[in-house]
Formats: structure tokens, C-alpha cells, sequence
């Protein structure tokens, strides 16, 4: 591994951890940050591509917007510019609470911010508790 990639995996490595942290407790303008200006979100494949900065605020705001949310990630790997992780969602509003434990395929650029995110995760996946 050449330092060029060991640095690129340790931004892959910290956006990842970043963007569990803020699933928990930040803002949709803040995951949106990690996001390069041209980035695409595909939640789950073969929805809609988000590609604009305001369709990732928008996104994540339904998210952010909840009464109470938990992210955990439960493990992740690391290769060249992509990450895969599974971690899992817990939300809850209005007197409901969700879980959901869906896969991301992160690549990312050279700058370490994500370009492509795709969540592999189908509706059943989405369990009511």
C-alpha cells in the first residue's frame, strides 16, 4: 500500500465513522457535508438518484427530523476508494419506532469525501417495533 492509499483509507475511515456519529446526532446539512458537490445517493438501489446537495438535505432530513434516532455500526471494509458497511437505525416518532439495518457501498474521491453512496436494503427490511 503506497502512503497515498494509506491516507486515503484513514479518510474513508473517518468519513465512515463521522457519518454514523451524525446519523446519531447531527444535522442533514452536516452528513451532507461529507458528500462531494457532484456526489449521487441511491437508498436503497433502484430508488431515485439523489445528485443535487439539496436532495441529500432533504434526505437526511427525514432522518435528523426524528424524535429520537440510534446508529450503530456493526462492521465495515475498507478497499482501495470504497467502503462497505453494515450498521443498523433505529428511529422513533410520534409514539413509533423503526429499525432498519441496511448495507452502504461508499466510494469515495481523492479528497476523502463520498462520491457514490448505494444502500442495499429492501422494504421488509424495515421493521416496526
Amino acid at each position: 500500500m503506497t502512503v497515498e492509499q494509506a491516507g486515503l483509507a484513514e479518510k474513508i475511515e473517518a468519513a465512515v465513522d463521522a457519518y454514523i456519529e451524525l446519523l446519531n446526532s447531527g444535522t442533514a446539512e452536516q452528513i451532507a457535508d461529507l458528500y462531494a458537490p457532484d456526489a449521487t445517493v441511491e437508498d436503497p438501489i433502484g430508488a431515485d438518484i439523489r445528485d443535487t446537495r439539496e436532495q441529500l438535505i432533504e434526505f437526511y432530513s427525514v432522518i435528523t427530523g426524528m424524535d429520537e434516532r440510534t446508529a450503530t455500526l456493526k462492521w465495515k471494509k475498507i478497499a482501495g476508494d470504497t467502503a462497505v458497511f453494515e450498521f443498523t437505525l433505529v428511529t422513533k416518532t410520534a409514539g413509533l419506532a423503526f429499525e432498519i439495518t441496511p448495507v452502504d457501498i461508499m466510494v469515495f474521491d481523492a479528497d476523502g469525501k463520498v462520491s457514490t453512496m448505494r444502500a442495499v436494503w429492501q422494504q421488509s427490511d424495515l421493521k416496526q417495533l
